[in-house]
């Protein structure tokens, strides 16, 4: 699970921070895998900006899910400060620590010029991530002598958020891949299929593996596991025709008020390839995008204005992935 810590109208940043936290421990005891937490920079709609931190509060608070970053920007950070940060991690919760790695920079200039950064070091992200992974393998490269204790030698995970060439990148290091249909499902299925082929086994992971993203909602009624989707769409849509990514409001107040042509347009564009419908349809819908991409796991994601109907969401789901797993379908590790 992926969890962005998105802020609700009439909310605070703070009490989305805390949610995540309770949402991590409920996730836990749902069964899932992993919980994943991001990074996003001067967004009113989303309180993540600190996601090593925000990692740590929710290891602390569970006992046995995995937890990590969907992911660190790497570009925003010096690769040292980043692999201590992990180290720190895996060392006060061993063996439950995954580190999630991104090239994405700030949305705007403001942005990048307060981070101290430009568009241009996206460009280095390759030579980032050597960089980092020497430091936790003790092989310090261009910076011989020193150390980034206490990451050196810890056993922490690295896998590699990309789309497109960065599918290249993971496979030429040797990272699991994580990766979405950002620019369609085809492009996506390209994109694993270049990686599987040219993929260099590593101590860190001997085979392809792909993780595969998807934003999906689920409830009793499809028309229902829609209307989940509906306040995320209008987030979206609302950044792209205003310039800012606002607050989540209910959907019968988005449904109920006016778009204009334009915002329409995007809100459509924002639900396209997105998973809604009963617990069957979520798990047909969630079984076939495992057959077409051969995915080894899924990273899943709901966003929704009401967190009783999210949870309840995230609930349907792990109840139908189980049955379905008990009746042989998915194959997922």
């Amino acid at each position: 699970m992926l969890d962005r810590s998105r802020t609700r109208e009439g909310g605070t940043h703070a009490e989305a921070l805390r949610e995540t936290v309770a949402f991590a421990r409920q996730a836990e005891a749902l069964g899932y895998h992993r919980f994943w937490v991001s990074e996003h920079h001067s967004v009113p709609g989303v309180a993540g900006s600190a996601p090593t931190v925000l990692a740590a509060a929710v290891a602390d608070a569970t006992s046995t899910i995995r937890v990590g970053t969907g992911g660190v920007m790497l570009p925003n950070h010096q690769p040292l400060v980043v692999a201590e940060q992990f180290g720190v991690l895996e060392a006060l919760h061993p063996g439950r620590i995954d580190m999630g790695l991104g090239r994405s920079v700030g949305f705007t200039g403001g942005v990048r010029r307060a981070l101290g950064h430009g568009k241009d070091d996206a460009d280095r992200f390759g030579e980032q991530v050597r960089l980092l992974l020497g430091y936790l393998d003790g092989t310090q490269g261009e910076y011989p002598g020193v150390h980034a204790f206490p990451a050196e030698g810890q056993p922490v995970p690295a896998f590699l958020l990309a789309t497109g060439a960065g599918a290249d990148l993971a496979a030429e290091l040797g990272l699991p891949l994580v990766i979405g249909a950002v620019r369609g499902e085809a492009r996506m299925i390209e994109a694993i299929g270049r990686y599987r082929e040219s993929f260099v086994p590593s101590v860190r992971c001997p085979a392809p593996y792909v993780i595969v993203s998807a934003t999906i909602a689920v409830a009793e009624t499809r028309a229902a596991a829609e209307r989940l989707l509906v306040p995320e769409a209008r987030s979206s849509a609302w950044s792209r025709t205003h310039g800012v990514f606002p607050p989540l409001r209910p959907a019968a107040a988005i449904l109920a008020g006016p778009m204009t042509d334009r915002e329409r347009r995007y809100f459509d564009e924002a639900r396209e390839g997105q998973i809604a419908g009963t617990p069957a349809e979520a798990a047909a819908a969630l079984e076939g995008l495992v057959e077409r991409t051969g995915a080894d796991e899924v990273l899943v994601t709901t966003s929704t204005y009401d967190r009783a109907e999210m949870l309840e969401s995230y609930r349907l789901l792990a109840e139908a992935v189980s049955a379905g797993s008990a009746a042989g379908f998915f194959g997922l590790r």
